[in-house]
């Protein structure tokens, strides 16, 4: 499938938000993916949306970001309709691409453990499970 991939800004929110209701991505409007704290992450850098559509449609997004010496892949959905066609690996690619050229080379992704699709996919991209990794948060509340 021959795509392009964008960067997208906070007039994309709305498709932003369908694409991650229709590919039954868990997200917090109230909260950290709202659209003024994605606005806010957006234009203080480090953090970029990349996106794909067909027929004026967002079919695939992928958030970047890094903290200047690690490269973090986060929130990336594919429509249920355009899965299995290598889109997801596109979108890593392209995420990869972005954080090479500003500079960082380990890369980075979470996976939630019962998300075995995506977990399959980055492994086949060649990134490896680190079993021994703990991933801990504080949070001020359900939407942070």
């Amino acid at each position: 499938m021959e795509i392009g991939i964008r960067s997208l800004e906070t007039e994309d929110y709305d498709a932003l938000v369908s694409l991650w209701q229709r590919a039954g991505l868990k997200f917090k409007p109230q909260g950290r993916d709202s659209r003024d704290a994605l606005n806010h992450q957006l234009r203080q850098g480090g953090v970029t949306l990349l996106g794909t559509e067909k027929g004026g449609r967002l079919i695939g997004v992928v958030m970047v970001s890094h903290d200047g010496r690690k490269g973090w892949i986060n929130r990336l959905a594919v429509d249920p309709a355009y899965r299995r066609q290598g889109l997801g690996a596109r979108l890593i690619a392209a995420a990869e691409k972005e954080l090479h050229d500003q500079g960082i080379e380990v890369i980075a992704a979470f996976i939630e453990a019962e998300n075995e699709p995506s977990l399959n996919l980055f492994q086949e991209e060649g990134y490896l499970l680190a079993r021994e990794i703990f991933y801990l948060s504080k949070r001020p509340g359900e939407e942070a």
